[in-house]
């Protein structure tokens, strides 16, 4: 069966995903160890802990939905026709947010560590273009459409090839790896990957200095090319749902046991000398990763390939929200954190809450009716209502209920 149909899950799960970088963002600026643009006083470990979990694969599982998305604007499009399209979608609203959404987050970091001048003081050092954090040039969350841009700009001619005739003889190959749990032999090359590369090469979100999780990222991707392409493999990856789920909750409880414990490379109570050991223990982020990703996929494709009125606007709203909510997380939590008697759950309950009002008021009634700003958050253009003429009204004799009825 060819896949040229827009699935539904895929949406629910982008949207979900969406949400979930919510709540992750929200609680920056109170966990423990990790650093962020604004610090609450005190911060938890437990709501690190909760955030860790959510990066292992929050991240992933949007790259995967992404590649299904370039397999659907594919369809019926040249490679030039596809790199133009991922230009206005993603690469203006990348400039877009660099220069306008990004800044005020930069100046109220500013803020919190001294800074006394206005925005209007601030903001023309943007164009210094001096990369943060020793400038105030940057993309901060808006790298995931930098690094998506530049996927779908170097791989566009190998999807364009994946969707014609050409590569029929491929395809039919591909649907051998959907056969028993074959399938998760696309986990294989991510977790080699980042295993053997992640040491040396920490996660920057800054492309030039980010050379193990480029490639990380990249590999969810194409493999959500991949599984949308050849259908039999997202059919394989809802037959063996519950086997990615125990996969990814197993992994998950040996890492945790084993970082609560101490057990860790570069931990005292490490116990193993083998560097053998230590890229084991590694191997571990890319399994969770890869076991929650495909059994979220497997999930879906099994309960929420349903349509449902709401998805359509929901749908429309989840991009310019990803661009826009960040920022209204900083700009408020600047002022939250300076309360004072207040637990740090409730700061976090308030966050979440002002930062999804903020930002879905903002998309409604500032982006969304516009023209020229959804032209700039990357969303397609306003579908013109079509004029439907009202028939005549006939004058006719009222039949019998029972005629009427069909009985």
């Amino acid at each position: 069966m060819e896949t040229t149909q827009r699935q539904t899950y895929l949406d629910w799960l982008r949207i979900l995903s969406i949400l979930g970088v919510l709540f992750f963002h929200s609680a920056m600026p109170f966990v423990a160890e990790d650093g962020w643009h604004i610090k609450n006083h005190e911060t938890s470990n437990l709501m690190m802990e909760s955030n860790h979990f959510l990066h292992l694969f929050r991240m992933p599982l949007l790259f995967f939905i992404s590649g299904t998305v370039s397999y659907y604007m594919m369809q019926r499009r040249s490679t030039l026709s596809f790199i133009g399209l991922r230009f206005r979608r993603l690469f203006i609203p990348l400039l877009v947010g660099m220069f306008i959404i990004v800044p005020p987050q930069i100046y109220m970091e500013r803020l919190a560590n001294g800074y006394k001048g206005t925005f209007l003081d601030f903001y023309p050092s943007t164009f210094n273009f001096q990369p943060y954090p020793k400038g105030n040039f940057s993309w901060h969350h808006l790298w995931f459409i930098a690094y998506l841009f530049l996927y779908d700009l170097i791989f566009a001619p190998l999807f364009a090839w994946m969707i014609s005739p050409k590569s029929n003889g491929f395809k039919q190959k591909l649907a051998i790896l959907a056969r028993g749990k074959w399938v998760y032999l696309l986990m294989l090359p991510g977790i080699l990957w980042f295993t053997f590369t992640s040491w040396d090469l920490p996660e920057t979100n800054d492309l030039i200095h980010d050379g193990s999780y480029f490639v990380y990222w990249l590999l969810f991707l194409l493999a959500g090319f991949i599984c949308i392409f050849q259908s039999k493999l997202m059919d394989s990856l809802e037959r063996n749902r519950r086997f990615a789920l125990t996969i990814g909750f197993l992994s998950l409880m040996t890492w945790e046991v084993m970082r609560w414990n101490g057990i860790e490379p570069l931990h005292p109570h490490w116990p193993f000398q083998n560097i053998a050991f230590s890229y084991a223990f590694t191997a571990l982020r890319p399994i969770i990763a890869w076991g929650w990703v495909l059994a979220l996929v497997g999930y879906g494709k099994h309960y929420l390939n349903k349509p449902h009125n709401a998805l359509n606007y929901l749908n429309q709203a989840v991009y310019p929200f990803y661009i826009l909510h960040q920022t209204v997380i900083v700009l408020i939590a600047y002022y939250i954190v300076q309360t004072q008697n207040e637990s740090i759950l409730s700061k976090y309950i308030y966050t979440v809450g002002i930062t999804f009002f903020v930002t879905v008021l903002t998309y409604h009634l500032l982006v969304r009716p516009y023209a020229l700003t959804r032209f700039l958050f990357g969303m397609k253009p306003k579908e013109k209502l079509k004029t439907v003429p009202i028939p005549e009204i006939v004058e006719t004799k009222p039949e019998p209920i029972l005629s009427a009825l069909n009985l």
